[in-house]
Order: C-alpha cells, then sequence, then structure tokens
C-alpha cells in the first residue's frame, strides 16, 4: 500500500500533465498603436445627441 502523500503527488502529476496536453488555439491579436491619439475639435466639441421617438397611441 502506498503512502498518502506519494498517492497525491502522483494524481498532483497527472493533472499538470492533462494540462499541459490540452490542445491550444492562440488568436491573433492586434497590436496597440503606441501613439497618443490626437484630438479633434469636431469630436470633443459637438456632443452626441439623438432623438427617440415611441408612439404608445397604435
Amino acid at each position: 500500500m502506498l503512502d498518502a502523500f506519494i498517492i497525491e503527488e502522483i494524481k498532483r502529476r497527472e493533472r499538470r500533465r492533462e494540462e499541459h496536453d490540452r490542445p491550444v488555439v492562440e488568436l491573433p491579436l492586434p497590436v496597440p498603436d503606441d501613439r497618443p491619439r490626437r484630438r479633434t475639435e469636431t469630436e470633443d466639441d459637438k456632443p452626441q445627441r439623438g432623438v427617440v421617438v415611441i408612439d404608445l397611441l397604435s
């Protein structure tokens, strides 16, 4: 009969091997632009506005 510590160590190594053997998909991620974005007057001076019409009589 094996000692409990040895059994746990074997289980731990098996779990680590299973995690390591899993297939992995690497996605190409876009590289962020290091340059700071320039502010334009049209973006900052004009607030975003909109109109929503809700017809409750239909």
